[in-house]
């Protein structure tokens, strides 16, 4: 996998249905561990509700799991975790509060409703999309410094803040495989003495 999508943060989506009020909490979670303690965050600060329904999905191996917390089967966490498979996201948990308004829904109601509030929690989500990037160093003589930056960035390398001292050291971030190619570009610029560092793959959002 080179790249996939999650969540930044949490975020918060509403909805009311004959008085009763689903509010919806979707978060970053990217263990079993994360996500559990979330869902523990929110049964505590809704003490007095009925039900605290959750679903959660890790990329991990690919483990996703739901709960109805008291609901009738497959009437709300089994929808929450559609909302989750269906918006193409992982490493996140959603966890719905019901406040119970005095009025029966029955199951079509409950699903709608369940929906609907995890729905407007992905909607109010910042969405990033993690990549499979490698972190590399440049190492380069004040004449060519420019003519790098200019490499790097045709080749969709992303700089941080270069170290000025007896040469210009330039870290930046691309996505891994495409160094391949501008390690050759800067060999030809550097006329074969290019000094570049390559870290080992790891997943960012890029």
């Amino acid at each position: 996998m080179q790249s996939y999508k999650t969540v930044s943060g949490t975020a918060e989506g509403r909805y009311e249905e004959k008085k009763s009020e689903f509010i919806a909490h979707i978060s970053f979670a990217d263990t079993e561990q994360a996500a559990l303690d979330f869902l523990e965050k929110i049964r505590s600060e809704n003490r007095t509700a009925r039900h605290n329904v959750y679903a959660y999905a890790l990329r991990e191996n690919a483990r996703t799991r739901c709960s109805d917390d008291g609901e009738p089967a497959k009437t709300s966490g089994l929808p929450t975790l559609e909302i989750i498979k269906r918006s193409d996201i992982t490493d996140c948990i959603i966890v719905t509060t019901r406040y119970f308004g005095g009025v029966l829904l029955g199951t079509g109601g409950l699903v709608r409703a369940y929906t609907e509030a995890a729905k407007r929690a992905v909607d109010a989500a910042k969405i990033v999309t993690v990549s499979r990037c490698v972190a590399c160093t440049l190492n380069v003589e004040y004449p060519l410094y420019e003519s790098a930056l200019r490499v790097i960035a045709d080749c969709g390398g992303k700089c941080g803040e270069p170290i000025f001292t007896s040469s210009v050291q330039i870290p930046f971030t691309m996505l891994d495989g495409e160094e391949v190619v501008l390690i050759t570009k800067m060999s030809e610029l550097c006329r074969k003495n290019a000094d570049i560092t390559v870290s080992k793959p790891f997943f960012a959002p890029f």
